[in-house]
């Protein structure tokens, strides 16, 4: 009997050198074996990320302006009344790879992987693309692709001055009343795992707000887990569910278990 790395070296292609084939006992011992890595690069990350959220903030002194579907709106204007703004320069404008049916092949790839944004502004975070087409066509774009994100168009020098002008690229902003500052930015390959609501919230200041996490003393924390909600019901404001609650807890209760006995 063939393996289908050697039906493909039959048929032309590259044959592949595929890993060896073991028994179940042994597949398990492998697995088990990754997972001591994989869990500590998950440590790695979340220490990374407490760390992010300790970064010194930059001042954003200057005044931008972009229009909206609603008109002119400033930098305060894009929070839309949450504390945290994250957002994504999107690549959809004249002299761009697809104008003007379409938008950079990476940057529309970036915009189908974004979570439904309710989750995010459950978090006081808010998620915002900006390019330079004018909103007539951003708003026939997001009807041909299916996409809900908030989409601003720049009018100034915003891009440039936030390092993406010429390449993608996500900054995170807080404010505080009248005051608004930047507190992170991730380009190239780092901002490729964007998409998640828990990679989004990892680079902003607040973090995931959840007491696991390691975080500046003051800063909002609620029970691990108690506050994830269907996309269509979350009420601000709104204790959590006392049922999910239950099935919450029971979950972290089982894993917890599972980890020591694997110790």
């Amino acid at each position: 009997m063939t393996t289908s790395a050697e039906n493909a070296g039959n048929s032309g292609q590259s044959a592949m050198q595929t890993p060896e084939i073991v028994s179940p006992k042994a597949w398990e011992a492998a697995r088990e074996a990754l997972l001591v890595k994989e869990k500590a690069q998950t440590r790695a990350r979340d220490a990374l990320a407490a760390e992010r959220r300790r970064m010194p903030w930059m001042a954003v002194t200057k005044q931008y302006v972009f229009e909206g579907p609603e008109g002119k709106s400033n930098l305060i204007d894009l929070f839309d009344g949450r504390r945290q703004l994250i957002v994504y320069r999107a690549f959809f404008e004249p002299g761009v790879h697809g104008w003007p049916d379409h938008g950079c092949r990476g940057c529309s790839m970036v915009a189908d992987q974004v979570a439904h944004l309710s989750h995010l502004n459950a978090r006081d975070t808010s998620l915002v693309f900006l390019s330079r087409a004018p909103q007539a066509d951003i708003a026939r774009l997001k009807a041909r692709m299916g996409w809900d994100i908030p989409w601003f168009t720049l009018t100034d020098r915003f891009d440039s001055d936030f390092g993406v002008d010429e390449w993608h690229g996500t900054n995170v902003f807080y404010h505080d009343g009248a005051n608004v500052f930047r507190t992170y930015f991730i380009n190239n390959r780092g901002d490729e795992q964007m998409g998640s609501t828990w990679n989004y919230l990892d680079i902003t200041p607040l973090g995931r707000q959840e007491v696991w996490e390691d975080s500046p003393k003051g800063y909002p924390q609620t029970p691990t887990y108690k506050w994830w909600n269907w996309n269509d019901s979350y009420v601000a404001g709104a204790v959590p569910d006392k049922k999910w609650v239950e099935v919450s807890d029971a979950g972290e209760a089982a894993f917890r278990n599972q980890d020591t006995e694997r110790k």
